[in-house]
């Protein structure tokens, strides 16, 4: 298994420098990560009993490959690694475990009907999401007992302890305990989304970032806000995405946000329309904590990456465990920039579906883990003064992702 993974990490690196990728440096920066995950989930879904083959299969096809068949591919991937969480905490939450897990399988060999063969990732595009989906009555776990039983399952969970990061604004950081593979789906970015068509509804706007350091960006201009989720709860109950926990900051400053981003917004709007849809979520939830991710610090490298993940609303089975709500009306969701401005755009989700979306992110391993901090690289804009603890991993990126 290391031999592959090494035949894997040497394709990262030719690939990463191959001539298709010499246009648009944003665009450029984008395509790698994204040829970086399709490597790396891959890998993962080949799991232990790959061989030698197996692995050059998929360097080749990563070669090959246009970026949409890529992100189909990655996007499966993810799909199919939070299938499996989802029927793991069904087996720990639920009463009856294998009847909920029966209907999770039966709803998975319902949308495989409907999805196209290869690199493709579609979901059925019957039916849409009740308001409230129906959940059975949970046990009453504590969550550090749901975290543990999780552990034994999958083989890994999350806590949050006292950051190594060797500086007095580290705070908390987010621990794995346990062991993950390369490409595994180590934790869920938490909170509520806004698409560009809302940017002016997220609390604090203009300077959204000022005093909130749990917001992340996507590729496509998505926002997720995850102040509001804190460090989750105890129950599964109804969530908006209004409530403002006491959670103290533990994100390293205040940059996190995108501030190339908001320098397209003027002036604040009053939330007088639109607002979260309230959706009933599993605050319990052990991998809802990628917001705790630190920055590493000089001498360390980030051993997770950011992805972004497209949850089909059609699987309404798994919803209790994406711990995202949507602000404002899903007519709104699919904009795209061009220039300075923003333009409302086709109605196909970046899977290729047109079927109900809920554009996440997680973070994937670049590498094995085994009880350690997990680190992710921040990629700061260089367009203004960063933070004294900041130290870049790779400048290069940096710009290319701001520019």
């Amino acid at each position: 298994m290391a031999f592959l993974f090494r035949k894997f990490q040497e394709g990262v690196k030719i690939l990463a420098k191959s001539p298709t990728f010499a246009r648009d440096p944003r665009k450029l920066q984008f395509e790698a990560d994204m040829n970086r995950l399709f490597l790396y989930t891959s890998y993962n879904r080949l799991g232990r009993d790959a061989d030698e083959t197996d692995a050059e299969d998929i360097i080749n096809m990563a070669s090959k490959a246009s970026l949409a068949d890529q992100q189909k591919q990655v996007q499966e991937n993810i799909h199919s690694q939070i299938e499996k969480f989802c029927i793991s905490m069904n087996q720990i939450l639920l009463p009856d475990t294998s009847k909920e897990s029966e209907t999770v399988e039966s709803s998975k060999q319902s949308n495989s009907t409907a999805r196209r063969s290869g690199l493709s990732f579609a979901v059925g595009k019957s039916g849409s999401p009740a308001d409230y989906p129906v959940v059975p009555e949970t046990r009453p776990l504590r969550r550090a007992e749901v975290s543990r039983r999780l552990e034994d399952i999958i083989g890994y969970t999350l806590h949050l302890k006292p950051s190594l990061i060797p500086h007095k604004e580290a705070g908390q950081g987010l621990f794995l305990s346990g062991v993950a593979d390369v490409g595994t789906v180590i934790a869920i970015y938490p909170g509520v989304i806004y698409s560009p068509a809302y940017y002016r509804y997220i609390p604090g706007y203009p300077r959204v970032d000022a005093q909130n350091p749990y917001l992340i960006t996507r590729y496509d201009g998505t926002v997720i806000n995850a102040q509001p989720w804190g460090a989750g709860g105890e129950t599964r109950d109804l969530w908006d995405g209004l409530t403002l926990p006491e959670i103290r900051s533990t994100m390293e400053g205040t940059e996190k946000g995108s501030d190339r981003m908001w320098k397209l917004l003027s002036k604040p709007m009053k939330s007088t329309q639109g607002g979260s849809r309230t959706e009933l979520l599993e605050r319990r939830n052990p991998l809802a904590l990628a917001h705790f991710a630190n920055h590493p610090a000089k001498g360390m490298v980030p051993n997770v990456m950011v992805c972004p993940y497209d949850f089909p609303l059609t699987e309404k089975d798994m919803r209790a465990y994406i711990p995202n709500v949507s602000f404002g009306n899903a007519d709104e969701l699919n904009m795209r920039r061009f220039g300075s401005f923003w333009f409302r755009w086709g109605g196909l989700s970046s899977n290729g579906s047109d079927s109900p979306v809920l554009r996440t992110l997680v973070l994937v391993a670049t590498r094995s883990l085994c009880e350690e901090e997990v680190l992710l690289n921040y990629r700061l804009s260089n367009a203004k003064r960063r933070p004294a603890w900041y130290t870049p991993v790779d400048e290069e990126e940096d710009r290319r992702r701001w520019s």
